[in-house]
């Protein structure tokens, strides 16, 4: 799997179909898509424009829909948002990840066998956009949206209140009609480009990506290492070279060092996957989980942003001191 990201761009590899959604995902979707049309979440870059105005890295986690229970994803939404994320990441659980390593690859199966949907994903997305500051990117593969169709996808993840989508196997040259979709829309289709992408290409993604670029540090699939490549450096500054817009740096970070790192090579985000599934979903209980995501959470935001960040706490009103019985 190592080969998945070669810069040759996401071509489409054949992948199983999402088990579709239950019937009750639909019929019960209208009372909280409704809910979510009152957000005041900021949009993705303006949440760029913010940062850049304080001199800011976003910190952008990424977790799995479903591990552990939607509603101990819905939890950790809220933790992650009030430890002052700056953009939330929301993982839709998929039988082929062909993208991610072993910790995304087993919190996917676990969040499909306990039955999670792409409609729990999305009325997930309805129940806590009213009440968060971090935009949310759904990040999904493209058999799901295929399924439903570009026009019915992109309107029911955004009347749901999410801001952007990410899709990992779908190349550059068949972008056009979905992103076209997502602009209508307003989602910003986020695309990635990789360690191997040729500079020419790199400068085509950077065109067509909206909201931000993902820059992929490794050649591979996601996972924590001891260390981001040196390369990083150049590959984020090869990239300022062609766009003006914000790239985030993912695949490998899990340290506060890391992240410090990344940052002192001119990346405008920092995104953080494995680390952070891998505290909540392998934790001996949910409420273990959710309090080792909250301090990981912490201390990688630190990393990633400087004096002046949004502070901790700024929207969730106290939530996990609530859930955990401490206010």
């Amino acid at each position: 799997m190592a080969h998945a990201l070669h810069a040759s761009a996401f071509a489409g590899a054949k992948v199983a179909p999402m088990r579709a959604a239950r019937s009750s995902a639909s019929t019960g979707r209208k009372s909280v898509v409704t809910r979510a049309m009152a957000a005041k979440t900021l949009s993705i870059p303006k949440t760029f424009e913010d940062l850049k105005k304080r001199g800011q890295c976003a910190f952008i986690p990424f977790i799995c829909a479903g591990d552990g229970g939607i509603d101990t994803t819905e939890k950790a939404v809220r933790i992650l948002d009030e430890a002052g994320s700056d953009i939330i990441e929301l993982g839709v659980p998929y039988s082929d990840p062909l993208a991610d390593g072993p910790t995304i690859q087993a919190a996917a199966t676990r969040a499909l066998e306990a039955g999670t949907t792409l409609g729990d994903v999305v009325d997930l997305v309805a129940r806590v956009s009213p009440d968060i500051t971090a935009p949310i990117v759904l990040f999904t593969y493209f058999n799901p949206i295929y399924q439903r169709g570009f026009e019915p996808f992109v309107k029911s993840i955004a009347a749901a209140g999410a801001k952007g989508l990410l899709v990992p196997d779908i190349p550059l040259e068949e972008t056009g009609e979905l992103n076209a979709v997502c602009k209508a829309n307003g989602i910003d289709l986020v695309l990635l480009s990789t360690p191997t992408t040729p500079e020419e290409r790199m400068a085509k993604i950077a065109d067509k990506s909206n909201g931000f670029i993902y820059l992929v540090s490794v050649t591979g699939v996601t996972g924590v290492r001891s260390g981001v490549e040196s390369r990083v450096e150049g590959l984020v500054k090869s990239l300022k070279s062609v766009t003006d817009k914000p790239v985030a740096v993912g695949f490998g970070i899990s340290k506060k060092e890391q992240a410090q790192e990344v940052v002192k090579w001119g990346a405008d985000g920092v995104i953080v996957g494995s680390a952070l599934v891998k505290a909540l979903g392998e934790a001996a209980s949910p409420e273990a989980g959710l309090a080792a995501l909250k301090a990981l959470a912490e201390e990688l935001r630190e990393g990633s942003n400087r004096e002046g960040a949004k502070p901790k706490g700024s929207s969730g009103g106290g939530f996990f001191a609530r859930l955990m019985g401490k206010a």
